[in-house]
């Protein structure tokens, strides 16, 4: 029964959030124009140089998955704040880590909507074919995004409650992701190109661990940083 419970908190949580997405269309718009105008930012900064689109591709595009998330998860617990429902949320009866779950799910939705606007404008934007490994490429990308989004809804929540949050939460989130970033632009660069070094595997297994890891101790600590 409690299970069932948490279960119908969770997609309370998740609906809630898309419905208010929905109507006002202010966050998504302006993440998903964020990531594209980073993408041409590093386009034209590259100048028409093929081969350098080409190998710059991978990282333009994580980048861009990095900066638009931030402004998505800055986002997350505004809504609560600033109609000053996340203590009567706090004080509902029933497990906090539901809270958690589905303001997690709803950020993936989230930012997976966003890929799916960015990532076409990057192929285009960089000249990039694609290739026939493009099955793989989204499994890694979906890896990156629930280890970015993990930890990103996670920092939300602790800096949700800073009058500085704006500026706390690329603090203390951008050092924490270098890993999974750097396993997930050498994953996609390798499957794009080719994998000359037969290093992907490596790469996946680093950003499946780095998930495992990181969902297990953001659920375990979430009851203890909201409480701040």
């Amino acid at each position: 029964m409690a299970v069932r419970d948490d279960i119908r908190r969770i997609r309370a949580i998740v609906w809630k959030d898309i419905t208010t997405e929905l109507r006002s269309k202010a966050g998504f718009n302006s993440v998903a124009a964020l990531g594209v105008t980073i993408l041409v930012l590093f386009g034209l900064a590259l100048g028409p140089d093929g081969p350098a689109l080409k190998d710059a591709a991978a990282g333009a595009l994580w980048l861009a998955v990095l900066f638009a998330g931030v402004l998505a998860f800055n986002r997350s617990y505004q809504v609560e704040l600033d109609g000053g429902a996340l203590e009567a949320l706090l004080l509902y009866p029933g497990a906090r880590w539901a809270i958690f779950a589905g303001k997690l799910i709803a950020n993936l939705i989230f930012v997976t909507l966003m890929l799916v606007i960015v990532v076409p404008v990057g192929i285009v934007l960089f000249s990039v074919s694609v290739p026939s490994t493009w099955p793989s490429i989204l499994g890694v990308m979906m890896l990156g995004v629930v280890g970015i989004v993990a930890l990103g809804t996670f920092y939300s929540a602790m800096s949700s409650r800073s009058r500085a949050r704006e500026v706390l939460l690329p603090l203390l989130l951008y050092p924490m992701l270098i890993p999974v970033l750097l396993a997930s632009m050498s994953a996609t660069k390798a499957l794009l190109f080719g994998d000359v070094m037969q290093e992907t595997g490596a790469w996946v297994q680093m950003l499946a661990a780095f998930d495992v890891i990181f969902l297990v101790a953001t659920f375990v600590a979430f009851e203890y940083v909201i409480e701040v």
